[in-house]
């Protein structure tokens, strides 16, 4: 076992920035929590474009899919080679990841340009219930059409929307490990696509179960008489038809009481374009008692300056049944 300076609880925690292991071995964290590895070596007899030495990085794949000591490993291969003249990026025989080792990578490299926690979640969820099992193991340039095919089949009619959004992370995965230099050849989903090779699907849409109009004003009458911070954000989200994600991250900041507008900025809205709400008198009176409270969001849960979980609107309907 090759010995350096990092520990892998290290590995795990330390914040961005580039941490040297030792014999040219580097952790790089880059400001969006990325951890990658890097080597540095000095390739014996060439010279730079100055005549300097040879000196060169190469990356040896995330933290997340590649282990300490497999780094160690890597950066020993690399400088054997550089020792003997051979420069590793044309010399190095290069492993092939698996399916799911891409995946992860590729998960963790777009998690800063996803709106929320819970879209990469869900996104990652979905290739690791329904193509790891099957493909996650092999080596990603042995993924063909019969390949991505025995991931949607047994899903395609009876899960179709599942199944799409399971095809297009599947074929971001292939392209990605294609721009590696990890595949070659044709993606295989747009192969299935183009041909046609599954059975057309009519998604039935689900919708939500609907409150008879009827019963609305004797529930906004229930909540009105009700202290809980869940029951004045419920009464918000009604009065101003507003999504649960938009109204608990409502801070003070986006309103403007003297024109009398909320204004949902672009970052926080689903269409990704800024969101103005009128405030009724009934909204106001909602908010003023908040207002109050000196929290810098609007509807605050258990933690100070922390809004109310997701779930409380709902657990409060459950209790109201």
């Amino acid at each position: 076992m090759i010995s350096g300076k990092l520990t892998k609880r290290q590995v795990e925690a330390l914040g961005p920035g580039r941490h040297g292991d030792g014999n040219g071995l580097f952790l790089v964290v880059d400001p969006s929590g990325a951890r990658r590895w890097i080597v540095r070596v000095v390739v014996k007899g060439q010279q730079n474009r100055k005549g300097a030495p040879l000196r060169t990085d190469f990356g040896l794949g995330g933290s997340a899919v590649v282990t300490l000591q497999e780094a160690r490993e890597k950066a020993l291969e690399y400088r054997r080679l550089a020792k003997a003249g051979l420069n590793p990026r044309y010399n190095v025989a290069r492993e092939i990841p698996t399916f799911e080792q891409v995946a992860r990578q590729v998960h963790i490299e777009r998690l800063p340009s996803w709106k929320n926690a819970k879209h990469g979640a869900q996104w990652i969820g979905t290739l690791d219930a329904y193509a790891f099992p099957a493909i996650g193991r092999l080596p990603v340039s042995d993924i063909g059409q019969p390949e991505v095919l025995a991931c949607l089949s047994p899903i395609w009619s009876s899960k179709p929307e599942t199944a799409r959004r399971l095809a297009q992370r599947i074929g971001t995965v292939l392209d990605v490990a294609r721009s590696k230099g990890f595949r070659t050849g044709e993606n295989p989903v747009t192969a299935i696509r183009a041909g046609k090779v599954l059975p057309k699907v009519a998604a039935k849409p689900k919708h939500h179960a609907a409150m008879d109009w009827r019963s609305v004003p004797a529930l906004y009458a229930d909540l009105r008489a009700r202290d809980a911070t869940a029951a004045k954000a419920l009464m918000f989200t009604c009065l101003t038809g507003s999504r649960t994600s938009e109204a608990l991250g409502a801070t003070w900041r986006e309103f403007d009481f003297e024109a009398r507008i909320w204004t949902v900025p672009a970052a926080r809205m689903k269409g990704g374009v800024v969101h103005r709400v009128p405030l009724t008198n009934e909204v106001l009176a909602i908010l003023e008692p908040l207002r109050a409270l000196g929290s810098e969001v609007v509807f605050e849960g258990q933690k100070r300056h922390r809004p109310l979980s997701n779930m409380a609107m709902l657990m409060l309907l459950r209790r109201m049944k």
